[in-house]
């Protein structure tokens, strides 16, 4: 018994990087660097600061990833380390800043969440958040707090712009296009045209020449 719960201990200490320094093959780090494109001059300041932290902790860089865009936009660079890790090609994830990595609260805790469920650590230098630690862990749970949080600033300023439309009379919901047609359809009807045809004519969907041929004012 006291062989099994050692074993178990080192096996919770491997996860997540503790005990990196018991492993038999060295800790592999991924890193990320991003940069905005009015910003680049700081990547090789990002770049050489990760490399530094990894090499602190004795962790081999097996992998390096950098990305220049700006905003919410779409991280297709960040994607690569997210493979990896699915892989189980690298043991954590070093990154600059917490906003290089996400796009959002709710993006950032569905990535990090993500990586604890393949066992793949995280760090970000500037917030000295370490996954790799039970106290970075726990940090991180406060991290779910703030997502349902911003999640419902968005729920709110939606109502919010729902209701100002609909106090200015202006019409919600997809624009009704095909019923506009609705005389033409059943003149082109009646003339011999196949619903195809009246569609292509009209440049509607055959749904909607079907639905207007079925409502009750078509069969009269």
């Amino acid at each position: 018994m006291p062989a099994k719960r050692a074993s178990l201990l080192t096996e919770s200490r491997r996860v997540f990087g503790q005990g990196a320094g018991r492993r038999e093959t060295p800790f592999r780090a991924g890193l990320y660097a991003r940069v905005s494109t009015h910003d680049q001059q700081t990547l090789p300041m990002q770049s050489r600061a990760l490399r530094e932290y990894a090499a602190r902790r004795s962790w081999t860089v097996v992998m390096q990833v950098k990305e220049v865009g700006s905003g919410a936009a779409q991280r297709e660079a960040r994607e690569k380390l997210l493979e990896a890790a699915r892989r189980r090609e690298i043991d954590a994830v070093l990154v600059w800043r917490l906003d290089r990595w996400g796009r959002s609260v709710t993006d950032l805790l569905s990535t990090l969440q993500e990586l604890e469920h393949l066992g793949v650590g995280f760090v970000s230098l500037t917030e000295a958040l370490d996954l790799t630690t039970p106290a970075g862990r726990a940090m991180a749970g406060l991290l779910a707090v703030f997502a349902e949080f911003e999640r419902e600033i968005l729920r709110e300023r939606v109502r919010a712009g729902l209701a100002h439309a609909r106090q200015n009379g202006k019409r919600l919901g997809r624009p009704i296009t095909a019923a506009l047609h609705a005389g033409q359809v059943r003149q082109l009807r009646r003339s011999g045209f196949s619903k195809s045809a009246i569609a292509r004519r009209l440049n509607i969907g055959r749904t909607s020449v079907r639905r207007i041929l079925a409502a009750p004012s078509a069969q009269k």
